[in-house]
């Protein structure tokens, strides 16, 4: 079994290297606390994926250092480098980029099968830790408003847009899933041009379940109490990912800051007000979601989003990209790529 020290994430987190996105000028090359990250979260798809290339590194944006990383499959890196145009490269079978936003206390880490799925597929793919969460800096699992999450979204996009093949396409879990959404419905050309051609939301996050009764403790205490102690829950039907996660994932926090809590209060309201967007999103659920109040979601974005196509997966709990194989199977065969 790999092994993987906080001295070695330290490590990792402290000294990445500035990624351009662009492999002419990126680095494959690792140190030995990075292996050692890459192996223990089964992130080291070189036997798998012979010929892909990854990179790994950060951005600066705003008050953040962001952990990025991306893959190349086969073919690919040669075709950029050598300055090929888009139809050529998807000539070679290339069908686009895929752009990973991952849930709250999640990490890259924790998305291997879905970045497989993606290889498998023939997407290159990007993802990054959220500030605050895995690699990336800022305060741990908080965030003064999910603005922020958004900035440093379209700021990748931004960064990947003279490097990366079209056509853009994104994936969002549970939080990952809320950023997708106010990226789509907050874009405007003085802010941000959306270069997404599609996009799939996991379980995504308006309300999280018993929210009225949830949002009372957090009026009565917000001001006295600065963090509450985390629950692990079984979000999947997988008992091995539940107990990695509680158990074993060194890059899970245990408490829940009441000033994330205040920044999702604020997404709550701000999604009631935001314009009605015709963008085609695809929503998958699953119907023994307990951390999500799905059947209110998904009634509220189908009334933003009228263009929203909803799958459900019967037996699926919150965590849909760490699912049991078949249901995993299932979801991510649905994905809109």
């Amino acid at each position: 079994m790999a092994i993987l020290s906080l001295a070695q994430l330290e490590d990792v987190s402290s000294n990445l290297r500035h990624l351009a996105f662009d492999p002419a000028t990126d680095t494959v090359e690792k140190t030995a606390s990075e292996l050692a990250y890459l192996n223990y979260y089964g992130l080291d798809l070189s036997e798998s994926f012979p010929g892909t290339r990854h990179y790994l590194g950060s951005m600066a944006t705003g008050h953040f250092r962001i952990a990025c990383q991306y893959w190349l499959p086969a073919n690919l890196n040669s075709s950029l480098e050598s300055g090929l145009q888009q139809a050529e490269i998807q000539k070679s079978g290339i069908k686009g980029t895929v752009f990973i936003t991952h849930g709250y206390f999640d990490h890259v880490g924790i998305y291997g099968y879905l970045i497989r799925y993606l290889l498998q597929q023939r997407y290159a793919v990007v993802a990054f830790d959220l500030p605050g969460h895995g690699n990336s800096s800022g305060e741990r699992v908080t965030i003064e408003t999910f603005d922020h999450y958004v900035e440093v979204f379209a700021e990748l996009l931004r960064r990947c847009e003279p490097h990366l093949p079209r056509p853009w396409k994104a994936v969002g879990q549970s939080t990952g899933g809320a950023i997708l959404l106010k990226f789509l419905m907050a874009a405007r050309p003085e802010r941000y041009e959306n270069p997404l051609e599609s996009v799939t939301l996991l379980a995504p996050l308006i309300h999280p379940t018993a929210w009225r009764v949830n949002l009372w403790v957090y009026r009565l205490i917000h001001r006295v109490v600065k963090n509450l102690r985390r629950k692990f829950m079984a979000n999947t039907s997988d008992p091995v990912f539940n107990q990695f996660v509680a158990t074993r994932d060194p890059l899970q926090d245990r408490h829940i800051p009441l000033e994330w809590v205040g920044a999702m209060k604020h997404w709550t309201e701000e999604f009631a007000d935001l314009p009605v967007c015709d963008f085609p999103v695809k929503i998958i659920q699953g119907d023994k979601d307990t951390t999500v109040d799905w059947q209110y979601n998904l009634k509220a974005i189908k009334g933003k989003l009228p263009n929203a196509k909803i799958m459900m997966v019967s037996g699926a709990g919150h965590h849909l990209v760490n699912e049991s194989v078949s249901l995993r199977k299932q979801i991510f065969e649905n994905i809109d790529v």
